[in-house]
């Protein structure tokens, strides 16, 4: 069984090297470990500083595309290279390495398919209060949108079985981490949470260079994975919501009606016939999206059968 440990760096001259010293050389159940760099376009001596490590690939681009890609082009360059389970960590030496076997542990006695490292949130001094408050409650909105029992959903320490990677797609330019967790449910994939320790980090977050433009991106992220990966629920919730505030201002209507003085509340009756008909089309909205959804997941098998041929 071979293990990939896949590294995404952007101008990681600095912590770079005390990473790849402390990645575990053997495993239990583990043949093979190697190590993949998955260059983001740095201007720096990150990959020269790779290459003299040993480092067995490296995966570059001309320019700067952001987390999220960079993460895909490791995943895939990984399948292609055999991986059976590829493990995500960050340059900066944020995560113990050593815990790296208890990410692989799960999915080696085929207890999960991804498997998420929670990082003791409470405890990292280098978070203030509010950014430890919303890692919490972002989390817990993961949760119950992907129906997982995810702890700490931003966190990019995690190990994907080689049918995991196959199967997940990114379409967010931002982050992948929220994303990959959001749709894991949909695609049948287990995924489970396992306690892992941290270490001080050599720099500041890049990802969340301002805590507002974190917050909302972040938002916008969760909004649109939902509609994406939960479009029936999603607007089954908001035509349910309209549909209901008809149905209230039809009763009001009715009892004043009743009681001899409907015609002077005429306008609930009009504006509740607003509120039923666009709640009823906002459902059908649904309804067809869900239709695209479906026709969206066969697609992805399609893409999944057709990978698995290639990286035989």
């Amino acid at each position: 069984m071979k293990l990939i440990i896949q590294i995404p760096c952007y101008n990681e001259e600095v912590a770079l090297p005390v990473t790849l010293s402390q990645l575990p050389e053997h495993i239990d159940g583990i043949d093979e470990i190697e190590i993949l760099i998955s260059d983001d376009g740095s201007t720096d001596r990150t990959v020269e500083i790779a290459k003299s490590y040993g480092v067995h690939h490296i995966e570059t681009t001309t320019h700067h595309r952001g987390l999220a890609k960079t993460f895909m082009a490791g995943i895939q360059r990984a399948i292609a290279e055999g991986a059976d389970i590829i493990v995500n960590t960050d340059a900066d030496n944020q995560y113990n390495a050593e815990d790296i076997e208890k990410l692989v542990r799960p999915i080696i006695d085929k207890k999960a398919d991804i498997v998420i490292g929670a990082r003791p949130i409470k405890q990292i001094k280098e978070f203030s209060k509010l950014k430890k408050f919303l890692q919490f409650a972002g989390s817990k909105i993961v949760r119950l949108l992907s129906s997982t029992a995810t702890e700490d959903a931003p966190s990019g320490f995690r190990a994907f079985s080689r049918d995991a990677a196959l199967s997940i797609n990114v379409f967010d330019n931002y982050t992948y981490t929220i994303e990959t967790v959001i749709q894991s449910k949909t695609k049948g994939l287990h995924i489970i949470s396992v306690p892992i320790r941290v270490n001080s980090s050599y720099r500041k977050s890049r990802l969340v260079k301002n805590i507002f433009s974190y917050i909302r991106k972040n938002s916008f992220t969760i909004l649109r994975m939902f509609i994406i990966y939960r479009p029936f629920r999603f607007f089954a919730l908001i035509g349910g919501v309209i549909f209901l505030f008809g149905m209230v201002l039809i009763v009001r209507f009715l009892l004043y009606y009743f009681f001899g003085s409907g015609n002077g509340h005429i306008q609930s009756l009009i504006i509740s016939s607003i509120l039923l008909i666009t709640g009823f089309q906002t459902f059908i909205f649904g309804v067809l999206a869900d239709l695209l959804a479906i026709n969206r997941k066969l697609i992805e098998d399609v893409q999944v059968r057709t990978k698995k041929l290639e990286n035989k």
